[in-house]
């Protein structure tokens, strides 16, 4: 009589077995590659961080003739308060502030009602906009510049021209075709039961986005304005095309002019104090981010 042999698992089916995880030498090179390879992962992300970060208080001379010693002439705080006062980052940075909130307004916006439209409510034209959204992908960067430029310099119909406003980065802000594209795919996960009862009950389109798909898409959201806020502070082709104005242009604009007065180691604490803000930005919605990337596959099962 045959017996039946039990099924491998998937667990005897990996690279390494159960039993050879019971090796001590097995144990021990795998245990040293994982540390070795996060360490390697860490020193590449937070190396360069580090190091701005001592420029930023050293010397110049230390960071031109030490790079990487560990403050041969003591440390220089004040780099921080010179860069923040005297070289008026701190302007730029209200400057970047103002362009970034109005660039998420303006994003959020356009890409909630327009995935909205072509997730939920479905028109017949729907694939005609969808196909031309995506459509935009296709188009280089520095192609669009050329016409769009034209656009905010002679507004159609308005006659007027928007260079040096913040309306001309804040509007081609709400014509991103791939935050539509993911907030269109995250939309088209919902239960289609939660918006049929919502339209039994009465909700009519713009009731049923405020009180119904806005609270589940909240997640979805605030991964798009992390998006948008990242992509817009460290921007810098379009700002100095559309905002000609010394005074109106973002940190990301301004820095290479504040290289021209002012000495490496206050070009260092300058760089510092742009690149803290959207680090301390995800740190505080990191959570978030995370779960909005795996809400939809949730909503989806």
């Amino acid at each position: 009589m045959r017996t039946s042999q039990p099924e491998p698992t998937a667990q005897s089916r990996s690279i390494i077995s159960p039993n050879d995880l019971h090796r001590a030498s097995v144990r021990l090179t795998l245990g040293t590659s994982r540390v070795l390879i996060l360490a390697s992962l860490l020193l590449a992300s937070l190396g360069p961080f580090v190091w701005l970060f001592k420029a930023s208080i050293s010397t110049t001379q230390d960071t031109i003739r030490h790079p990487y010693g560990w403050f041969p002439s003591g440390t220089r705080w004040d780099n921080l308060s010179t860069a923040w006062h005297q070289v008026d980052v701190s302007r730029y940075i209200l400057n970047s502030a103002v362009m970034t909130i109005g660039e998420i307004a303006v994003s959020l916006v356009v890409t909630v009602t327009l995935a909205y439209a072509l997730a939920i409510l479905r028109p017949a034209w729907g694939p005609i906009v969808y196909g031309a959204v995506l459509a935009t992908l296709f188009i280089p960067v520095a192609v669009a510049m050329v016409p769009l430029f034209m656009t905010i310099s002679d507004l159609p119909l308005l006659h007027t021209s928007l260079v040096s406003s913040y309306w001309s980065v804040w509007l081609p802000a709400g014509a991103n075709a791939f935050n539509v594209l993911i907030m269109k795919r995250f939309m088209d996960d919902f239960p289609r039961e939660i918006l049929e009862a919502a339209s039994v009950d009465g909700a009519g389109p713009l009731r049923t986005l405020w009180h119904v798909v806005l609270p589940l898409a909240k997640p979805m959201v605030v991964v798009e304005a992390v998006l948008v806020m990242m992509a817009a502070w460290k921007d810098y082709l379009w700002p100095s095309l559309a905002l000609q104005e010394p005074d109106m242009q973002p940190i990301s604009v301004a820095l290479p002019r504040v290289a021209e007065n002012a000495e490496l180691s206050v070009q260092m604490a300058a760089m510092f104090i742009a690149l803290v803000i959207p680090l301390l930005v995800f740190l505080v919605f990191h959570r978030q981010l995370l779960r909005g990337a795996s809400l939809s596959g949730a909503l989806k099962g």
